[in-house]
């Protein structure tokens, strides 16, 4: 069984005794899927959720993980689905394993912190993406056209700066480890119908626009977000993940400064380090530096406290 050694949310705590859960066999539950970060199991009608320690760039798992990085991402999840409970229901049932069928309790250690017990959504094959700010593959759009997934916007902006409201620009999602695309609104609503898609959009519009409000009050700029939805029992629910350095950019506003890249508390100081050392972008996938490893736990750690007012024990 995987051990783990003690640490705080405070991000001067030292990392290098942790090791990373990089993956999950666990052999009295059948595995449904297994993907990036997340190995998801059977328990009965629902599934069992599992967030590992992998870290994912450029469409690559990496060969080193971040230790304690599945326990922060469910954590947070966590906080976020019971703050936004009032404007979309979620597919959690409960992140106790006492809660959990009796065939997963042997690896209630494992499990602890870093695992939800959720409905099986039928899930809407698009990624609602809102944006609040120009960046990534936003910026990126930006610059070659103009627009970002069809929705103009105005000329004269530079990378970082804020919009002059929200934006909704949904992206294919990747079944196979591909890079997710940008599409228009309508083609979302080609793949999932015109009333559907306006349901999606507003929900991840009244999504963003909640957690910002409250990321701001935290000293953090949310600048971009992604959510999943799905249907359970006939209703939509926000699945998946939520509000976490894996699907959202988030920004220090002491430091904000528009016209260039940001520091951000999520995998971007991976992403650098993996740019610095020339990777070609292709597997096999380079392992990461102790020293990148620590810096990119630790900014994980810094945003659940700032975000939850929580320092996390991983244990």
């Amino acid at each position: 069984m995987q051990t783990h050694h003690g640490i705080t949310g405070a991000p001067h705590e030292h990392t290098s005794s942790l090791r990373a859960l990089m993956h999950t066999e666990f052999e009295k539950l059948t595995v449904f899927s297994k993907g990036k970060v997340r190995d998801v199991y059977l328990a009965g009608d629902n599934l069992l959720m599992v967030a590992t320690d992998r870290i994912s760039a450029f469409d690559h798992i990496l060969a080193t993980g971040i230790p304690g990085k599945g326990r922060i991402l469910t954590q947070m999840s966590k906080f976020w689905f019971d703050l936004l409970i009032d404007v979309v229901p979620n597919h959690v049932i409960s992140t106790s394993p006492i809660d959990y069928p009796e065939e997963a309790w042997p690896y209630r250690e494992v499990l602890r912190d870093r695992s939800m017990l959720v409905h099986k959504a039928e899930m809407f094959p698009v990624e609602c993406v809102a944006r609040g700010y120009l960046a990534g593959s936003g910026f990126k759009d930006y610059k070659a056209t103009g627009k970002v997934s069809g929705v103009e916007i105005r000329p004269g902006l530079w990378e970082g700066d804020k919009l002059k409201d929200p934006i909704f620009t949904p992206a294919t999602k990747s079944q196979h480890g591909e890079h997710d695309e940008n599409i228009s609104f309508d083609q979302m609503a080609e793949i999932v119908g015109g009333e559907t898609a306006e349901t999606l959009r507003a929900l991840t519009l009244e999504l963003y626009g909640r957690a910002a409000d409250h990321a701001d009050r935290c000293g953090i700029l949310l600048a971009d977000t992604k959510f999943e939805f799905g249907v359970v029992n006939g209703n939509v629910v926000l699945a998946d993940e939520a509000l976490t350095p894996d699907s959202s950019r988030f920004w220090d506003a002491e430091h904000y400064r528009p016209g260039k890249a940001q520091p951000s508390f999520d995998k971007q100081y991976v992403r650098d380090y993996l740019e610095s050392i020339g990777w070609n972008k292709q597997a096999p996938a380079p392992s990461l530096t102790d020293m990148v490893v620590k810096r990119t736990l630790e900014k994980y750690l810094e945003a659940f406290h700032k975000l939850t007012g929580r320092h996390l024990s991983l244990l």
